[in-house]
């Protein structure tokens, strides 16, 4: 399905194929030799999402844009089932596995890959050619890849990068931060009750 939202449509080269059951919403560009896959949803949520050539979006993934961060996704890339992308600039010929997720800010370098449900977080780059092995997690400035096991060291760089404060502008040490979170979430995602089909 296709949705105008916020007054945009999709704009899809005639040569990429969208399964019926892919959700497209809003100001997204696909281009030539596309495939997106059954069950995969590509939205913008206030921001652009490009993606390149011969990019292919396979089942329940999850592409989203904000209107902080776009997405773009280079030439000849695959993303896996059930990954995750949220405001992330990824460069061509990236391979980003079944259950990676990909967060703001975030920046994949060409021919990269992040493996089987590893985690590139928010505001990291990873030059060309990286590597994130299978559940590791790619933080911080300067880059580090940890194990899961190494949870401490992971909370420490990610609580530098303030998610909440750089995703949804609010302080983490909020005391009523779901609160404020959700329902400042929540009226920015219900501007989706004014879509129609494309």
């Amino acid at each position: 399905m296709r949705y105008r939202h916020l007054g945009v449509e999709p704009r899809i080269h005639p040569t990429a194929v969208i399964a019926p059951t892919a959700v497209i919403s809003g100001d997204v560009e696909i281009g030539p030799e596309c495939q997106v896959l059954h069950g995969a949803v590509i939205t913008s949520e206030g921001g652009a999402v490009t993606l390149g050539e011969s990019v292919i979006v396979m089942e329940n993934a999850i592409i989203r844009a904000t209107a902080i961060n776009p997405v773009h996704i280079g030439d000849h890339v695959l993303v896996g089932p059930m990954a995750s992308i949220s405001g992330a600039t990824i460069a061509e010929e990236v391979f980003i596995a079944t259950g990676s997720r990909i967060f703001n800010g975030a920046r994949i370098g060409a021919r990269s890959e992040v493996r089987i449900n590893a985690v590139v977080h928010l505001r990291t780059e990873l030059l060309p050619d990286t590597v994130v092995p299978i559940a590791w997690v790619a933080i911080g400035e300067p880059l580090r890849i940890l194990p899961p096991d190494r949870h401490e060291e992971i909370w420490a760089a990610q609580r530098e990068l303030d998610f909440p404060g750089y995703v949804f502008g609010l302080d983490h040490d909020t005391p009523d931060l779901m609160v404020q979170l959700t329902e400042r979430y929540g009226r920015s995602l219900a501007r989706h009750a004014d879509d129609t089909p494309a």
